[in-house]
């Protein structure tokens, strides 16, 4: 056993490559940007001097190339939220309670086959449901048309809503198994006594579910829900690959405009002050969403 001046230095050697990492790859990038954001900074020619707030007025100056990215983006991102959210919590909780449910040797089974899908890379994801949501010959039109549901190939990835609807259902096949797995660790954790005496009471499986398991797993749920929130504002892989921010832009998200402004203007000092404020509004949301949270609690 270490003690005294050996155990805090073993302490600090176990700490220090989190610490390292955390200063390497969070603090110094995010004061990099913020300090970017105040510079007139081009991709090409470099730093061209100090703005001040020049390039904040420039996004959130209404009729400016600028702001119309930033708007545009802010608002198909916040879309995206919307959709997305409920069914990757609710589904993914559905598929908990199901599985909680099945005899123990076939729920590594279960586990195993909807996690799977969360290890597979966006590239692969954007692969395989661009092929199955083709408009021409994909997987999906032909299994409509072979049924008799419809007569003409629908245009999933070229009009909309049908170009959201693919994303949010390549998404959620994506990224269930996550929000999944953790909804399974906190059923693991509820009292089965509570069950058993809620059995004697003659509770009914809806009733168990409001007043024992809800109870029980909702600081994992709204842990679950703030990191939903905070993954789908950050969509870029899906929309980037699947309907390359069509049609018509319609599904260009935040962070796809943030690259436009970096890359395809060659205006980094711009892109970083999107990417600040961006990071601002989501701090907003998350944190009133605990606002809420322990305000129910009081």
């Amino acid at each position: 056993m270490y003690k005294g001046a050996s155990y805090k230095l073993w302490s600090i050697f176990m700490v220090a490559p989190f610490i390292v990492f955390f200063l390497l790859f969070w603090v110094v990038p995010l004061v990099l940007g913020i300090w970017i954001s105040f510079h007139n900074w081009n991709i090409s020619a470099g730093d061209l001097g100090f703005v001040g707030f020049e390039n904040y007025k420039a996004i959130l100056t209404p009729d400016t190339i600028y702001n119309e990215l930033f708007v545009k983006g802010l608002k198909n991102t916040l879309y995206f939220v919307v959709i997305s959210v409920p069914p990757l919590v609710l589904i993914a909780l559905g598929l908990a309670l199901i599985i909680d449910k099945l005899p123990e040797k076939f729920k590594p089974v279960y586990r195993t086959i909807f996690f799977i899908s969360y290890s597979i890379s966006v590239t692969a994801v954007s692969a395989i449901f661009l092929w199955l949501f083709n408009a021409n010959g994909g997987y999906v039109n032909n299994v409509l048309e072979s049924i008799g549901i419809i007569r003409e190939p629908i245009n999933w990835l070229g009009e909309q809503p049908n170009a959201w609807i693919s994303v949010l259902i390549a998404t959620v096949w994506w990224t269930i198994g996550f929000n999944m797995m953790l909804f399974i660790n906190a059923l693991d954790e509820v009292d089965t006594s509570l069950y058993e005496a809620a059995d004697l009471d003659g509770a009914g499986s809806w009733g168990k579910f409001i007043y024992i398991t809800f109870p029980q797993i909702k600081n994992v749920a709204f842990f679950i829900l703030i990191m939903t929130v905070i993954a789908s504002f950050n969509l870029y892989g899906q929309t980037k690959l699947i309907t390359a921010g069509g049609p018509e832009q319609s599904t260009n998200s935040l962070i796809m405009n943030i690259q436009t402004s970096v890359f395809g203007m060659n205006q980094l000092g711009i892109g970083s002050a999107m990417a600040i404020i961006m990071g601002l509004i989501m701090m907003l949301i998350t944190g009133a969403q605990y606002w809420l949270s322990y305000r129910k609690k009081d």
